[in-house]
């Protein structure tokens, strides 16, 4: 539900806030007061078109602020768009407009307007003096008469999107594979040289880091033996100045020390150790000296292996493994060119299947339309009736086209109306009469009233061109709404405007020489004068006050039933 709506510096508009209610919120006011600013401003809030040209003049922003309370399917949606909830389930959502640009905000949280834009048709429907019009659209009518079938029909489509997506990627894959005959032959002869060109080598995943190791290590062989031999020359026993001869002399001659003093026998302890680690190290040394023996052939083989290896990564893959992939995949797409006759026949046979599954969905979703097209016909002719079409004849046409199915089914559905007696029933759209399509969506509106998840409806003067009679049936309607739907409607119409739970009046004045739009809420009597103003009355004399009590009350027990 809609709690409150906030605006700052909105074209004629100041600084005004206005506090709704359950059930029917009225909003009355002179023509030029300013009325289509408040819906205007709702709509820029959940994402609709803002420019600069709407800031106030002299003001540097624009500020508008909705709040709602959410129903549990609003939070879940909310949710599923990240935005954030606050524990008492309220999101406020605000639009600041500046000259450079706009800036949307969700609980405090930056969100996009697209994303408003989404979340607008969970919180409200909006329906303004030409939103009738929608019902003109081809996808209208099957879209009401699948909202009022309800899960069943979803579940249905919902089966079709995902049966329709698979069946145009196999078309798609048929339509992709008819080549002529010698493209299919080329492209075989070239896979096929590729996957033997890849099998040839012989490939093993762990040769990447072999190979590369020991070329590197032969290919650097020359340099790592000649430092190899220089250290293995230091730290010997043969070469003048070498470690291993300096440390045996330096043994020899503690040794003789030890002749004279016993204290030397820790040193002659750890030398002997030096000795012995170097000795160790210097055969060790020898022994990789030996290792580095540098093979022409081996090296030749390497150097080829590593050609090849270069090569396929080169137009395969950059690693072994990927080059392997690739040729799994190149030789699944040669199996298919060999036996294209054979994979052609099963892409057919898929298709057809798939077809005949979507047929057979088709079939169950058009069932489901015409048995609930008599059911709803009915309703609506009712909730016409109800609205003052006197002799109105109504029926839903469902008619099935096998060969135009999509996620919505093969169904054309048409509404059929005839609103003058011994006329032929004609789709809606030959309708030219705004004050009959504003009635016709007002009716369907009642009847979905149980289905319809929006708990806030807002009606921008669907009322243009009725009266009298029509007008009293309509203000029924929308009062029958607010039973179980926040209704915020503007109004010219005193029949409507005595549906009011709570009265808005909207009117244009004068602050520091500067014309102003307000809105306040009307106590009882305030209502009472509006409604005789609406009624055409210049002068509020107590008949036409007393015209307007005794609709009110009307109202009140039509209300009441």
């Amino acid at each position: 539900m809609l709690e409150s709506l906030h605006v700052k510096n909105l074209a004629l508009i100041d600084e005004q806030e206005v506090i709704f209610a359950p059930g029917m919120n009225i909003l009355t006011g002179e023509t030029g007061a300013g009325k289509s600013i408040i819906i205007g401003s709702v709509n820029i809030a959940l994402g609709g078109k803002a420019g600069k040209d709407y800031i106030r003049t002299g003001a540097d922003y624009a500020l508008v602020e909705l709040a709602f309370s959410l129903n549990e399917q609003q939070c879940a949606m909310a949710r599923e768009m990240d935005l954030p909830i606050e524990e008492d389930n309220i999101l406020v959502l605000q639009r600041k407009i500046t000259p450079g640009r706009s800036v949307c905000r969700a609980n405090g949280e930056s969100v996009s307007a697209g994303q408003l834009k989404n979340l607008a048709g969970c919180l409200l429907d909006m329906y303004g003096q030409h939103e009738h019009q929608s019902l003109l659209k081809p996808a209208a009518s099957k879209k009401m008469l699948d909202d009022y079938i309800g899960e069943k029909a979803e579940k249905l489509k919902d089966q079709l999107k995902d049966l329709i997506g698979e069946h145009k990627k196999t078309t798609g894959e048929l339509e992709e594979q008819q080549l002529d005959g010698k493209m299919r032959e080329r492209e075989a002869k070239l896979l096929e040289f590729e996957v033997n060109e890849i099998e040839a080598a012989a490939l093993d995943p762990r040769e990447d880091e072999q190979v590369e190791n020991r070329y590197r290590r032969l290919v650097n062989a020359r340099k790592m033996k000649e430092v190899v031999y220089t250290v293995h020359g230091l730290t010997g026993y043969e070469a003048e100045g070498s470690a291993g001869l300096a440390v045996d002399h330096a043994l020899r001659e503690l040794k003789a020390l030890s002749k004279f003093d016993s204290e030397s026998a820790p040193l002659i302890a750890q030398l002997t150790d030096i000795d012995d680690l170097l000795n160790d190290f210097n055969r060790g040394m020898a022994q990789y000296r030996d290792s580095l023996e540098f093979d022409e052939e081996e090296f030749a083989q390497l150097e080829e292996r590593l050609n090849v290896l270069n090569h396929l990564r080169d137009k395969y893959g950059s690693s072994i493994e990927e080059i392997l992939k690739t040729r799994d995949e190149k030789q699944k797409a040669l199996e298919k060119l060999t036996h294209f006759e054979e994979y052609m026949e099963e892409l057919k046979k898929k298709a057809g299947q798939e077809k005949r599954e979507i047929l057979t969905l088709c079939e169950k979703l058009s069932a489901l339309r015409k048995k609930a097209a008599g059911p709803l016909t009915r309703k609506l002719k009712d909730a016409m009736v109800d609205l003052n079409f006197l002799d109105v004849a109504f029926s839903i046409s469902v008619e099935p086209k096998e060969e135009e199915f999509t996620p919505e089914g093969y169904d054309k559905v048409e509404f059929l109306i005839s609103t003058n007696p011994g006329e032929a029933q004609k789709p809606l759209w030959q309708i030219a009469s705004g004050g009959e399509l504003s009635r016709i969506m007002l009716a369907f509106k009642t009847v979905f009233a149980d289905k319809d998840e929006t708990d806030t409806l807002v009606f921008d003067e669907i009322d243009t061109g009725i009266s009298g009679k029509t007008a009293w049936k309509v203000a029924e309607k929308l009062g029958k709404l607010s039973g179980n739907h926040q209704i915020i409607c503007i109004t010219h119409l005193a029949q409507i405007a005595s549906m009011a739970d709570i009265h808005f009046m909207i009117e244009k004045g004068v602050k520091n020489d500067r014309t102003v739009t307000k809105i306040r809420e009307l106590s009882g009597e305030e209502s009472l004068g509006e409604m005789a103003r609406l009624l055409g009355s210049g002068e509020l004399t107590e008949a036409v006050l007393g015209n307007a009590r005794e609709m009110k009350e009307t109202a009140c027990k039509v209300k009441k039933k």
